[in-house]
């Protein structure tokens, strides 16, 4: 199914206009991407960059820096990013993940590098926010990820192989078929949700979750599928960007967060005016601090995304370690930024006048999952009419019904 994924990942995860690709990836699936690189250039791609990382080399690295040594370093300048972003390439970003590999290494420092990554790269930031730009984010196990998934199983790099291709509908005969109709499928949800004129999103669920999230004036549903491409391979969310000032209530945690390497589970966090006033975790009650401190609005809201329980991904009983595949298993809410495409004609909105709008400003954005088998949405219109969303952690009878006629 490999070269299935090859496929797909050319066919559907990048602009087939732009004959540029840059692809970010670990060095330990260099074996890979040289197939992916040799099927690029039958199709068509005349210049390939590979940005390769060697994560044992990074850790080598922050584990002797200091604050101002990741400030001064080249290691930690992605500035040629944003070269390929002006020649309007297309981007590839392969996850591999090394969970606890980063244990050792302070938080501040991981979060400084990643930071000046982010930084170093505004134009490829900003046309990203825009739209503007063909990217994916797609995964490829390694071999310490695949144990860390199976427990050490036999043979757990292929099972976690398999299983990432099951998400990606690898094991259907035309893969590139099913994932038109899914996302065809997914336009439709959002047809439904974008002409209700809702006005809040109220969560319940038997883990103690109680929240009211309102949405913006002129809120507009999304989903992964651009103009272009899909940009999270694979995906299954419908989201939107919440008024970041207002959400109300408490929210639990449905599935382990890994950020940056390390994991935080079994938390929650208590919303007020928009803000997280009080939160604590059982694991990493650390790093959840870091991401709700990380800048000024990081602790506002900036995504609720839909996806049902009955759903590939969620079917698996995996828990795969990586918000690229974890969050499309469950509903799930992020901290920090907000989508300019969120808002009808946001796109064409100047940074300023969205934040007024309701949509967040933060530079991060951080996933959590939140959706259990139990979980309901019941929203609320501009006509102050009650309509059930999601009952037992799926889209209600109501909203399908309603996307079937669209």
């Amino acid at each position: 199914m490999e070269e299935k994924y090859i496929e797909l990942l050319l066919e559907k995860c990048i602009d087939k206009q732009s004959k540029i690709l840059f692809i970010h990836y670990q060095k330990e699936i260099d074996n890979f991407i040289q197939k992916l690189i040799k099927k690029a250039k039958d199709k068509g791609i005349s210049e390939i960059y590979l940005d390769c990382e060697d994560i044992y080399k990074t850790h080598s690295l922050l584990k002797e820096s200091t604050e101002k040594s990741i400030l001064e370093s080249k290691y930690f300048d992605s500035s040629i990013w944003d070269e390929y972003a002006k020649k309007n390439a297309s981007f590839l970003i392969m996850e591999t993940e090394y969970p606890n590999l980063m244990e050792d290494i302070p938080d501040n420092l991981i979060a400084l590098a990643a930071k000046r990554k982010r930084e170093t790269r505004p134009i490829y930031r900003k046309m990203v926010e825009k739209c503007t730009l063909s990217w994916c984010i797609a995964a490829y196990p390694g071999k310490e990820w695949a144990k860390s998934v199976f427990n050490n199983e036999e043979n757990s790099e292929e099972k976690l192989k398999q299983a990432i291709f099951t998400t990606c509908m690898l094991e259907k005969e035309n893969p590139l078929d099913c994932w038109d109709n899914h996302l065809n499928k997914i336009q439709k949800l959002m047809n439904v949700l974008n002409h209700l004129n809702l006005t809040k999103l109220h969560y319940q669920n038997s883990l103690g979750t109680s929240l009211d999230v309102y949405l913006p004036k002129n809120y507009q549903f999304s989903s992964a599928k651009d103009q272009k491409v899909i940009v999270n391979m694979p995906s299954y969310e419908v989201f939107a960007s919440p008024d970041y000032r207002k959400t109300e209530g408490i929210v639990y945690n449905a599935k382990p967060l890994y950020y940056n390497g390390k994991k935080v589970d079994e938390f929650w966090i208590k919303f007020v005016e928009g803000r997280a006033v009080d939160y604590d975790a059982k694991v990493g009650k650390e790093i959840l601090k870091a991401i709700i401190e990380g800048d000024d609005t990081s602790c506002y809201l900036g995504e609720c995304a839909l996806v049902e329980y009955n759903s590939p991904i969620s079917n698996l009983n995996i828990t795969f370690g990586t918000t690229l595949i974890d969050e499309n298993a469950s509903c799930h809410l992020a901290l920090g930024a907000g989508f300019a495409e969120c808002l009808k004609d946001g796109l064409n909105t100047s940074k300023e006048e969205l934040t007024k709008q309701g949509i967040n400003s933060s530079k991060i954005h951080v996933d959590f999952m939140i959706g259990t088998s139990d979980l309901s949405i019941i929203a609320t219109t501009d006509q102050n009419k009650e309509v059930v969303i999601f009952e037992n952690g799926n889209f209600s009878k109501e909203i399908n019904e309603k996307a079937n006629q669209c």
